[in-house]
């Protein structure tokens, strides 16, 4: 830890008649400290820090309940969203047989829900639609975070609990 007085004018350090900034201090060594307030930096997405912990959590909570894997895409699907939102559940490999992917392009205004070969057994067709018009009426509200929070519980509820092997 390092020691100095707190000073508004320096006497013996060459600043004589300088004042310095409240939170500044000249060292025993005569160099001038100065305190900075550490702001970290905000989150970079629509979303704060508050609203991703609770997506975060609501996609744990559905996954975990149900067995399979949820995943929330947002942003840009291209021309074909329905391709776009194909070749993001292809990525997921093994796993997407499992999983649904609910991809959202708020500037397209469009929704697309897919559900991998197991999962469409349990997220119906008529679930999804059902999610995906809950959705959308939260997002028409301005309410980005509840629609996707409110259609992938939806949906959990829907696929019930994971089977029991």
């Amino acid at each position: 830890m390092a020691t100095g007085e707190l000073a508004r004018e320096s006497k013996s350090t060459g600043l004589e008649g300088t004042e310095l900034q409240p939170g500044a201090a000249v060292t025993a060594s005569g160099r001038v400290s100065v305190a900075q307030m550490y702001e970290p930096p905000a989150p970079s997405g629509p979303f704060g820090t508050r609203q991703l912990a609770r997506l975060d959590e609501a996609l744990t909570l559905a996954s975990r309940e149900t067995g399979l894997e949820f995943s929330i895409y947002l942003g840009e699907l291209g021309d074909d969203s329905r391709q776009g939102a194909e070749s993001l559940h292809d990525t997921l490999g093994e796993q997407g047989d499992r999983t649904v992917l609910i991809a959202v392009s708020p500037g397209e205004r469009v929704v697309e829900v897919l559900t991998g070969a197991d999962a469409k057994y349990r997220v119906t067709d008529r679930a999804a639609k059902l999610a995906v018009m809950s959705m959308v009426a939260s997002f028409k509200e301005g309410d980005l975070i509840g629609g996707l929070i409110s259609g992938l519980r939806m949906m959990a509820d829907q696929a019930g609990p994971a089977p029991q092997r």
